[in-house]
């Protein structure tokens, strides 16, 4: 054997050795899957051994792995979009890695309680892929409607998986250490799987449904006594929402280059995927749907993806949402108010949104914007100099430069540093509560190549500083190639004024009034159409609805409250050319409102007019 062939053999050999050195197996700490033995302190385990390991991936040979309370890892995290209830309880803590995979060899976590199943904390590089998550009893309930009659409804609930009890007439449902009282309802179709039209947030059952008094008939058999103004069909099922939105599927905050891929997210206890100032976020192939193999039409009890005041670039590719109770997208920044000014260059500042406070807001070099919230208007910009938390609501930060003069108490700012580019394609929004994709960035957007069976509208561009406070003006999306079939828009939601819905709140308006949001173009897009309402927005600079192919669907019948097929309000720069129409479809009419027909430039072969 000659010297080189040695070489080679050597080399190959460390590389072998290097290679199976970073490979952590769960088994090799004797957790073993099928067990229901808690997972949890094995875990820790294994993750402490990758610590100092280069691309460490550490695996779950396939199978069923349970994760119980105890042994957690308890914490404060202040989560946006959440409710503020703290410690937090983590089964998997991800915490100051940098190269790690997480592989689950497609492998069951069956989470217990009230707990977050991943929690990935100033990590970079951080992969988990091939794991499906999903809880034995579930947080949130589900039932099959038996009977219905003018004084009463029966339910039939699977008393195994969403226990319940009867207290003082009220029906609750009991888990693993916690009860909590049935609050709202979604019905789906037993033959669609959709949200049922004309019922969303319009109520399922009807006003004052909440005076009902319950009993039960037998096991899993419940009678809700009361005169429903509004009546299930026999054989749908509802969804019984309860409980708070504590915990998220995977939070991701002060991370930077994470990816989530081959992933079933079937339940959790709030929020499905919450990233937070992190950067780079790579979703593919994440499935935030239902069970089927248990029966189930419910999947997470929020959002799918939550994504606030995140940098960099935001991928979402082939993925798919159904049976969720929010949105399954909603990207945005978080605004803040002034409440106090106590010199010419720092500002005291206040979280005004239950759900969203006690986060890092800023850090030195951030830029920031100053918003006149009357009229949605940023006046200025500047540089964080230094930035202080006061206490979970409050905070203080001074700039480089003096604070704008126009500033003043009720104001808002808007953090300009943390926002991102987003890309979402090949994905499918199927049937879920409200609508489906709510992006406010002012990086570049493009949406593509999706199916949308939307309940309410399919895309939303909001924006605010009044309420919401999810800030973000958008100035350059392209929603391209996608196919809006006929269940969108078929239940009414805030802001859901067409298929396509961009609302920002802007309290003071007229044709004065600078547009919010600019350079928005709609082409080459299928719409499915049942009703009127095609496309409406509000305070755009420079919007484009061309090339898309319109065509009517009868699945429906016409309910909502717009007769135009595009509406304009406070807007400029319109181009609407190119567009084609198969049978009669409604919404061939534009409407404009506070916007001079001059600045709505329609070609002669458009199928719409005014």
């Amino acid at each position: 054997m000659n010297m080189k062939t040695q070489l080679f053999f050597v080399t190959a050999l460390l590389c072998s050795m290097s290679l199976k050195a970073q490979t952590v197996s769960m088994a090799d700490f004797g957790l073993k899957p099928g067990t229901r033995e808690n997972a949890v302190p094995y875990v820790q385990k294994a993750l402490e051994a990758c610590k100092g390991k280069a691309q460490a991936t550490l695996v779950f040979p396939k199978g069923r792995y349970d994760f119980w309370p105890q042994h957690c890892i308890e914490r404060e995290y202040f989560e946006s979009n959440t409710s503020d209830i703290n410690p937090k309880r983590l089964a998997i803590l991800i915490e100051e890695a940098e190269g790690l995979t997480i592989e689950g060899d497609s492998s069951d976590f069956i989470f217990h309680d009230r707990m977050q199943p991943f929690t990935i904390d100033h990590s970079r590089n951080i992969t988990i892929k091939n794991v499906s998550v999903d809880w034995d009893i579930p947080l949130m309930a589900q039932a099959e409607v038996l009977a219905v009659t003018d004084q009463y409804i029966d339910l039939r609930i699977n008393a195994y998986e969403s226990p319940y009890v009867i207290e003082k007439g009220k029906l609750l449902f009991v888990g693993e250490g916690w009860k909590s009282q049935w609050t709202s309802t979604m019905e789906y179709d037993r033959n669609t799987l959709t949200v049922v039209p004309k019922t969303g947030d319009q109520g399922v059952l009807g006003k004052k449904s909440e005076d009902y008094s319950a009993q039960e008939l037998s096991i899993g058999v419940v009678r809700l006594n009361y005169p429903f103004k509004r009546k299930p069909a026999v054989g749908n099922l509802l969804q019984l929402r309860h409980s708070n939105r504590d915990h998220a599927g995977v939070f991701i905050v002060d991370s930077k280059d994470v990816t989530i891929e081959n992933f079933n997210l079937y339940h959790c206890a709030g929020l499905g995927i919450l990233s937070q100032y992190s950067e780079n976020l790579s979703y593919r192939n994440v499935r935030c749907v239902p069970n089927e193999k248990k029966g189930r039409i419910l999947s997470g009890h929020d959002d799918g993806f939550q994504v606030s005041n995140c940098k960099g670039d935001l991928v979402i590719d082939n993925c798919v949402f159904h049976g969720l109770a929010d949105d399954p997208i909603n990207v945005h920044g978080t605004s803040v108010r002034i409440e106090e000014r106590p010199n010419d260059y720092t500002l005291r500042c206040k979280f005004t949104h239950h759900q969203s406070i006690g986060m890092h807001w800023a850090n030195v070099g951030d830029k920031v914007g100053f918003i006149d919230n009357k009229i949605m208007q940023t006046v200025a910009t500047d540089i964080v100099k230094s930035f202080r938390m006061i206490d979970k609501e409050l905070f203080e930060l001074s700039f480089e430069q003096a604070v704008p003069k126009g500033m003043i108490i009720g104001n808002a700012l808007e953090n300009l540093t943390w926002t991102c580019h987003v890309s979402i394609t090949n994905s499918f929004f199927k049937s879920c509560r409200a609508r489906g994709i709510l992006v406010t960035t002012p990086c570049k957007v493009v949406i593509e190549n999706n199916i949308f069976e939307s309940s309410g509208s399919a895309i939303l561009i909001a924006g605010d500083a009044n309420y919401w406070y999810e800030s973000g003006a958008v100035k350059d999306v392209v929603i391209r190639k996608n196919i809006f079939r006929a269940p969108c828009l078929t239940s009414m939601y805030q802001f859901t004024e067409g298929v396509i819905s961009v609302f920002p709140e802007i309290p003071q308006k007229d044709e004065k009034t600078l547009p919010f949001h600019s350079n928005i173009i709609i082409t080459e897009n299928e719409f499915h159409l049942f009703d009127y309402p095609i496309l409406y927005a509000l305070s755009v600079d420079g919007i484009e609805f061309s090339n898309n192919k319109l065509i009517r669907s009868r699945q429906f019948e016409p309910f909502h409250k717009r007769k135009y097929g595009l509406t304009f309000e406070s807007c400029r720069k319109i181009t609407v050319k190119g567009n084609t129409a198969e049978g009669d479809v409604l919404g061939n009419t534009i409407q404009l409102i506070n916007t001079p027909k001059k600045e709505c430039k329609l070609t002669k072969d458009s199928f719409f007019n005014y």
